[in-house]
């Protein structure tokens, strides 16, 4: 069966846990050569294995993508958590990293500063809308164009007067997005509470999760706003890499 053999090619590739070549993987599977070369360079072109170098192939950011979008939120906030808390404790503010699904962004976890001196802003678990929360607008914004078409396409309830309505606004803040790396929510769901949030991308494939920080506008102001969502995308490339790891883990087990 062809999807029998598919399926053998891809774990032969994901069990050596390198950069492997087609007669490694024909050796490993026993599939006639042309058959395993045919394959390889079928799961190349739909992105389900990367080619680094001509001829050698390895588990590719599509698979990798499914494989963390099969893995639960316990654990993937248990691989997050020791880059959250240490960002909390940086920031003094509570930081927390978002989900993508069901055409949603969800808050899955929230970390916050080991120093209670001073009061900060708890986010809360839960959905998001795609208008008006930094942690959504920075996955929408990194995501394909039909699913943002669909945003802009929706209802965007108003939560405080800053709340952004019109799909032409809510465009170019997307756009803008893109080009600084960061997205920021000031007073648009609660007034007085600002966030920022920067996309979590495994390899070039858009941004299934995020993480942000939050807290009053007070000390959120447009100097520290920028100063944090730069902090972020570091802390963003990191959680990607262990999260990336974690799936390439998967895929090998």
């Amino acid at each position: 069966m062809h999807l029998d053999r598919l399926m053998s090619v891809l774990e032969a590739v994901a069990i050596a846990g390198r950069a492997v070549t087609a007669p490694e993987v024909q050796q490993a599977t026993g599939l006639p050569r042309p058959t395993c070369y045919r394959l390889l360079q079928t799961m190349a072109d739909t992105r389900l294995l990367d080619e680094p170098e001509p001829g050698r192939y390895l588990v590719g950011e599509r698979m990798i993508r499914l494989a963390l979008m099969g893995q639960s939120d316990v654990d993937v906030c248990q691989a997050a958590a020791p880059s959250l808390k240490d960002a909390a404790d940086q920031f003094g503010e509570a930081v927390f990293l978002s989900r993508y699904r069901n055409k949603g962004v969800e808050i899955i976890h929230v970390e916050a500063p080991r120093d209670a001196s001073r009061s900060f802003v708890h986010p809360g678990l839960g959905f998001r809308p795609m208008h008006a929360c930094s942690c959504s607008k920075v996955i929408a914004a990194f995501a394909e164009d039909g699913f943002r078409n669909e945003i802009l396409a929706g209802p965007m309830r108003s939560y405080t007067p800053n709340t952004k309505q019109t799909p032409e606004d809510l465009s170019a803040e997307f756009a803008a997005i893109r080009q600084v790396g960061f997205a920021e929510c000031v007073e648009e769901i609660e007034l007085g509470v600002s966030s920022v949030a920067a996309p979590v991308q495994i390899g070039n494939i858009g941004a299934t999760f995020s993480v942000g920080a939050t807290g009053p506008v007070r000390r959120f102001t447009e100097t520290r706003r920028a100063e944090i969502g730069g902090q972020l995308m570091a802390l963003a490339a990191k959680v990607s890499q262990t999260l990336h790891m974690n799936g390439v883990a998967r895929m090998q087990s």
